[in-house]
């Protein structure tokens, strides 16, 4: 089951990012210091009492070519066909305006529950006007204060009313993977290659495809799930132009899949919103494939010049293999699926503990972590915690003396003796007198 999905929507500057923070309960950077990807963060994971939900933040969708009205009605549209719950987010101290109304109207026809929070309610003269936003027209309104965390308990009480609570799935063992990728890269068009079939309908027209669909295909023998997310069927040209619509899109599909193959088209080359995809599901633990695809139509590059571009842009997941094909003529095609499987594996790998412990102590020895104030770092004992990603937790004496540049000199350690090609891994620093 996917999770639940919860939009916060309304006008510019009435509080939404200061609102979602407060929910996903830190602040989200804007930009990180991953060596190449910078990314806005308007898509995360929340967690309150027993219930988990998807939140986004239609304020971080950039439509900056249209005009005014537009592009707040742009994100209402959006919130209004991704969500299950829609946060109307208004400004109690400045009172309604003609742009409340515009999304009002958009929210009206919706069949989507809305919930009216009546944000800056922090003083008596912001909450004698609390009774003028009923002329919204809806059921429930809120006071709350996003800096002051006022009414935020109330808030999410009824945000969360209607949602299961977080329980174990019933395990479906197939491996699922998901199509990921901006508009017109030719989701739909692997996807077909892949399944042999047109069971999918492919259109040179960005933004053809309205929901993520799930198809299960058989591949020597075994069953697997695939999740195409080519991105949306909408009249009207304005949806053409919101690239980071299929990023929310995507994001949906990654939770549900064990590994991601994030599309690049050949011909346009890498731009910052392959990235931004390929990083969220990086950071959710997925395995990843690179897939280069329309790669009939390159004439003049060499696949490990190619491939030397692609390190070069996607520097925070060296670690992904490269696939280069063409999904139309079916070219080069067969090499996907072995990939598939070795990724999926590599993803589920456990290492014994023996075998671990050689490799760690054997990269301390090598390279020991330099000492600070005469403190020197010891790692004690290794354990691998966890899988899909791999996890590993390293027994130290001291974990604030771990530096950044160590962590990825065990990190490639690691890689050079076991094969985790497209998937994360995890290692985490306990002190020996620590709870598990």
């Amino acid at each position: 089951m996917p999770l639940p999905v919860v939009a916060l929507v309304g006008r510019p500057n009435v509080g939404k990012s200061t609102i979602f923070n407060k929910i996903v309960g830190k602040k989200m950077a804007i930009i990180e210091d991953t060596p190449g990807v910078t990314r806005d963060r308007l898509y995360s994971e929340a967690v309150y009492n027993q219930y988990k939900f998807n939140i986004i933040d239609t304020g971080g969708i950039d439509v900056s070519t249209t005009a005014f009205n537009k592009e707040i009605k742009i994100q209402a549209e959006i919130a209004i066909l991704e969500a299950d719950v829609v946060v109307f987010v208004v400004d109690g101290k400045e009172g309604l305006t003609q742009n409340d109304f515009v999304v009002r109207d958009i929210l009206r026809k919706s069949q989507k529950k809305v919930i009216v929070a009546i944000n800056k309610m922090d003083n008596k003269d912001a909450q004698a006007n609390i009774y003028d936003f009923y002329e919204l027209g809806f059921d429930t309104y809120i006071p709350i204060s996003g800096i002051h965390n006022i009414g935020f308990v109330e808030l999410m009480d009824n945000i969360t009313m209607n949602f299961q609570e977080m329980e174990e799935q019933e395990e479906d063992n197939r491996l699922k993977f998901s199509i990921i990728g901006r508009p017109n890269v030719g989701k739909s068009s692997l996807m077909n290659a892949i399944l042999n079939e047109e069971r999918v309908v492919v259109s040179d027209i960005a933004g053809t495809t309205r929901d993520a669909v799930d198809s299960v295909f058989k591949y020597n023998g075994e069953e697997y799930v695939v999740i195409d997310t080519a991105g949306m069927r909408k009249k009207g040209k304005v949806f053409e132009t919101i690239e980071k619509y299929s990023l929310l899109r995507s994001l949906r599909a990654i939770d549900r899949s064990d590994l991601c193959l994030v599309v690049i088209d050949a011909l346009q080359g890498i731009t910052e919103h392959d990235k931004h995809i390929a990083g969220y599901a990086a950071d959710k633990g997925k395995g990843i494939i690179l897939v280069v695809n329309k790669w009939d139509a390159i004439k003049d590059v060499a696949i490990k010049d190619y491939t030397k571009t692609i390190r070069n842009e996607f520097q925070f997941i060296t670690y992904a293999p490269v696939v280069f094909l063409s999904a139309l003529t079916k070219k080069r095609i067969h090499t996907l699926m072995p990939e598939i499987k070795r990724v999926y594996e590599n993803t589920r790998r456990l290492i014994k503990t023996s075998i671990l412990n050689n490799v760690i102590m054997d990269a301390y020895q090598l390279n020991p972590p330099p000492s600070y104030k005469t403190n020197r770092l010891k790692i004690y004992f290794a354990s691998q915690t966890g899988s899909a990603p791999p996890k590993f937790t390293l027994r130290v004496n001291n974990k604030s003396l771990v530096h950044f540049s160590y962590y990825r000199y065990l990190e490639n350690k690691l890689r050079e003796n076991f094969d985790f090609s497209g998937t994360p891994i995890i290692i985490q620093f306990k002190n020996r007198g620590d709870e598990t």
